[in-house]
């Protein structure tokens, strides 16, 4: 049962406030795309120093984030709903399109940015979702991740959650036991219409080397 550095009624909170924050992003994205670094901001490095990603690598995908909606809003302007969410430079899209060529053409965008390892394109050829629907997949968001804390068999914070038109995306480093679980948490949360892992699956030796290694006590000094 893995100790969590944060206090757990921290983490729920930085759930819980993803639901509030992302549902104000709802309200204007840039060019749709809005990078979803919001739980992150709440305690500032100590989940940056949880995440089982380098700092390097995060300051990365938070390039490609930006990098990558500058692309799509030259490209599409308003005509599209598209957001960009980069873990471990594998970047998944989600949100609406209105034809199969911009779908396959947001894919080319987002491959060709500097950095990116693979493109997950989960883009949809529909009419973009309502602003109600877009708070619902916020609420969701927030529900998954609380649920996440309450389960203390999981590292809430090395799962990113995703939601989109009720389906829960899940991408993280994590062992094969671990994608199971944070799968079978996020099926229970009402509302959830699928889930669809991201994953990049560790073996539990590669697991056991990214996670935090305990304190050693001080010594005691001498009588």
């Amino acid at each position: 049962m893995p100790n969590h550095p944060i206090p757990r009624a921290a983490l729920r909170a930085v759930g819980l406030a993803v639901a509030g924050a992302l549902s104000l992003a709802a309200l204007g994205t840039f060019g749709g795309c809005a990078p979803m670094f919001v739980g992150s901001a709440v305690f500032g490095g100590a989940l940056v120093a949880t995440d089982r990603r380098t700092s390097g690598i995060q300051l990365e995908d938070e390039g490609i984030e930006t990098r990558a909606g500058k692309r799509i809003q030259d490209q599409f302007a308003d005509r599209v709903r598209i957001n960009v969410t980069s873990y471990n430079r594998l970047v998944l899209l989600t949100g609406e399109v209105p034809s199969v060529q911009d779908r396959q053409l947001a894919g080319q965008l987002v491959a060709r940015v500097e950095n990116v390892k693979s493109v997950v394109n989960e883009l949809a050829v529909l009419g973009n979702t309502t602003l109600a629907q877009r708070s619902t997949d916020a609420l969701i968001t927030g529900k998954v991740k609380a649920a996440f804390v309450d389960a203390r068999d999981l590292y809430a914070n090395a799962v990113k959650v995703v939601t989109d038109r009720g389906a829960v995306y899940l991408m993280g480093r994590v062992s094969q036991k671990e994608a199971d679980r944070a799968t079978d948490i996020a099926r229970s949360i009402p509302g959830v219409q699928k889930v669809v892992r991201v994953f990049e699956l560790l073996s539990e030796e590669a697991l056991q080397e990214l996670l935090p290694k305990p304190i050693p006590a001080p010594a005691r000094p001498p009588l």
